[in-house]
């Protein structure tokens, strides 16, 4: 017992000093939750709650800058608590089976996604530049398009940032800082609704969430103090070979 606590904070600290450097730390903390025994919808729920903190604590300190979209701010929330309620509550109803069917093609979508994530950004500036919908037409397809990422994170923690930031490129925004800030408030909203529907279901494991959820606030703690020591490209390239093992670990495990 002493052991998988040891793994599940080892797992959470690595996973907070990812995901506050370069994102990526749920491919640690989720695989993690399920070596210590715990079925994977279960894992996946128990790891949105032991992550959730660092999205509000991060939003917190982003506030400033998420002020500046403050006519935005009804609605991001509102369509982020609807999407995050609504991937959540998808979870809940497909089977274990079907999830753990689903599990590689999840993350091998999230892996593609931090590994080209800048390209697609890129290539989203371009097309949102020449888009000549009609504002209003626009408009609905930003909503519904932000329906579906959140609706992703609710179902599907790992890769929300990546995907939440590639939505804020098409949607116009080109502020780092203002982008980063909606990111950790849209990954709140979801993680923080997601969490309520899994509490009714009682799918959260408390005690392996906490522990995880300890480390990754150590994590984000440390990661602050060393990250200008430490070169982005090792870490990317860090979060990159694991999230590559992960995904490939669970293609094999799944269908070999």
């Amino acid at each position: 017992m002493l052991m998988e606590w040891i793994l599940l904070f080892g797992a959470g600290v690595l996973g907070g000093i990812l995901n506050s450097i370069a994102g990526g730390g749920s491919f640690i903390t989720f695989p993690a939750l399920m070596f210590v025994g715990l079925p994977a919808i279960a894992a996946n729920a128990t790891n949105t709650f032991a992550v959730c903190a660092g999205y509000l604590s991060g939003a917190y300190g982003f506030r400033q800058d998420i002020a500046h979209s403050a006519t935005k701010l009804p609605t991001i929330i509102v369509i982020s608590l609807l999407g995050g309620a609504l991937g959540a509550y998808l979870l809940l109803n497909v089977s274990e089976q079907q999830f753990i069917i689903a599990i590689p093609w999840l993350l091998l979508f999230a892996t593609l996604l931090f590994l080209f994530g800048h390209h697609l950004s890129a290539w989203l500036t371009r097309a949102a530049r020449a888009s000549s919908l009609h504002p209003l037409w626009s408009q609905v397809a930003i909503g519904l398009l932000l329906l579906l990422v959140c609706s992703y994170g609710g179902f599907f923690n790992a890769g929300l940032g990546v995907i939440v930031l590639s939505y804020l490129v098409l949607a116009g925004y080109n502020d780092i800082n203002q982008m980063n800030g909606l990111k950790l408030l849209v990954s709140s909203c979801v993680s923080v609704i997601a969490i309520a529907v899994f509490v009714l279901d009682g799918v959260i494991d408390w005690q392996k969430g906490f522990a995880v959820m300890i480390g990754t606030l150590v994590g984000g703690y440390v990661a602050a103090r060393v990250s200008r020591k430490v070169e982005q490209k090792y870490v990317k390239g860090f979060v990159a070979l694991s999230s590559i093992f992960m995904t490939l670990y669970f293609f094999v495990d799944v269908y070999a």
